[in-house]
């Protein structure tokens, strides 16, 4: 598999963005079940091996994994503050979970939680998200997870582009690129009106 024309671009503004460390926080915006949008930051966790696919995670308990389970079909808008880009990036999610059904991906999730800070793996034990603020004393203090073995809520999420729309907001007039991927898995690219 080779990799996507646009991967190049982003490579380039991960890189000219480094010292921000919230450069790595995207948009996700989902569908919920009555049809109306809905939109939440994620932290980018890099591209799953020999693909084009963006990883990222989720709590399996949160709204979004309902959400995508009935539409999987989302957006991600990020925005490089450095270089003054925006990369608008559609296509399908997959939710990777510990009773997923495709185990080729079961190593990639189980790699995943191993590479996140303890702080982050924390996160998975606390109270259900989206519920009522638990007021007991140490709720949201509970014991670590193991740093191996995922706990059943973790999720790898993957978005896998069919289409990008790069937007560089320097310069008069504006650059725009617009990637497309056919049915033949080729990408295509067009220069657009900003």
């Amino acid at each position: 598999m080779s990799l996507a024309p646009w991967r190049s671009a982003i490579a380039h503004s991960l890189y000219r963005n480094l010292s921000l460390v919230y450069a790595r926080y995207v948009q996700l915006a989902t569908v919920q079940a009555n049809g109306r949008p809905a939109n939440r930051t994620l932290v980018f966790r890099g591209f799953l091996e020999d693909t084009n696919q963006l990883k990222l995670i989720t709590d399996t308990r949160s709204a979004k994994t309902h959400q995508i389970q009935q539409q999987p079909w989302a957006e991600i808008c990020w925005y490089f503050p450095n270089t003054r880009e925006q990369f608008r990036i559609s296509g399908c999610l997959t939710l990777v979970s510990s009773d997923d059904s495709d185990q080729d991906l079961q190593p990639a999730r189980i790699a995943m939680w191993q590479e996140l800070s303890d702080a982050a793996r924390l996160q998975f034990a606390w109270p259900h998200p989206g519920k009522p603020r638990i007021q007991e004393a140490g709720a949201f203090e509970p014991p670590p997870p193991d740093s191996i073995e995922p706990v059943p809520n973790f999720c790898l999420l993957l978005l896998d582009p069919v289409q990008v729309d790069h937007l560089e907001l320097r310069g008069e007039p504006q650059n725009r690129r617009f990637y497309r991927r056919d049915q033949n898995q080729e990408w295509f690219c067009e220069e657009i009106n900003p």
